[in-house]
């Protein structure tokens, strides 16, 4: 019966739906597994841990007042996120309460907005904006498809056999997230003057990032002049940043901060007011070590 439900969504929507429900549910259920499968994301001992996550966006964003009763329950609160990120993206790849969950994904969306990329400038250098646009694109063409009929309820409570759907949706996010979970891998660390990493493992034109030994996360690059490394701790509002391979930079998902790591760690772009921090590290023999 689940099987015919899902096949019939499909085949009742026109391509431009079926682009839209494939990209936005198949984000959202990465999101929430993504996170899952972050060994630092509920790491109260991380600078990537989702209360230090929140107490950033607190102090920047609108919802600032909002977001600070969470701090406490952050942990909870980072838990909650990851279930509900793969519940949308379950609903919208499945049509099972489709138009509630799409509803909830451009509520998710306005949220980030608000705190996540609030002050991203340009605007459209941030994703929420755009994600959110998506989301009712997507409404309206659900809606649009039940034209002299009646559309389905997007709450539909009374019927059973929808409350059953809904529980197992929330069942297969449970499921989801604690596979992921059992997929963490940690970041490797290295103690002050210890080994980072092989030089047979890590050839001129990698990247890779690792524990420094103060425990902040840190990125290692290694080109054809030698090896060097940077803080992965924005310099705005202490962010994680992450490198993007296509534009060779390091970003900071927060507020759009922009490092280069070829030329000393420099702003790009954003808010942030000096450079990335390095980290001294060199070859030794057949491996790479802190120095």
């Amino acid at each position: 019966m689940a099987r015919n439900v899902i096949a019939d969504s499909w085949r009742q929507n026109n391509l431009p739906t079926k682009i839209l429900r494939l990209a936005l549910g198949g984000t959202w259920f990465y999101g929430g597994w993504q996170k899952a499968s972050d060994p630092t994301f509920l790491d109260k001992a991380s600078t990537n841990y989702i209360g230090a996550q929140i107490q950033g966006y607190a102090k920047s964003s609108p919802l600032g007042f909002f977001l600070r009763h969470f701090v406490e329950h952050a942990t909870q609160a980072g838990v909650l996120t990851m279930l509900v990120e793969m519940a949308i993206g379950i609903g919208v790849l499945t049509g099972i309460w489709m138009q509630a969950a799409i509803i909830g994904g451009a509520f998710v969306s306005f949220g980030l907005w608000l705190t996540v990329t609030w002050h991203v400038y340009p605007y459209f250098l941030g994703s929420d904006t755009a994600y959110l646009v998506m989301w009712i694109a997507l409404f309206a063409l659900i809606r649009q498809q039940y034209a002299g009929r009646k559309a389905p309820s997007v709450l539909p409570l009374n019927d059973r056999r929808e409350f059953v759907r809904l529980l197992g949706i929330g069942v297969t996010a449970v499921i989801a997230a604690m596979g992921a979970s059992k997929l963490q891998k940690s970041l490797p660390k290295a103690a002050s003057g210890g080994e980072i990493v092989k030089l047979a493992k890590f050839p001129v034109g990698s990247t890779m990032q690792y524990t420094a030994p103060d425990g902040n996360p840190a990125y290692l690059f290694r080109t054809a002049a030698g090896v060097f490394a940077y803080s992965a701790i924005c310099t705005h509002q202490g962010c994680v940043v992450s490198y993007n391979s296509l534009s060779k930079t390091l970003n900071c998902p927060c507020h759009g901060g922009r490092f280069d790591p070829y030329n000393g760690g420099a702003v790009l772009g954003g808010p942030p007011p000096t450079p990335l921090p390095k980290y001294k590290v060199a070859i030794k023999g057949d491996a790479i070590v802190n120095a």
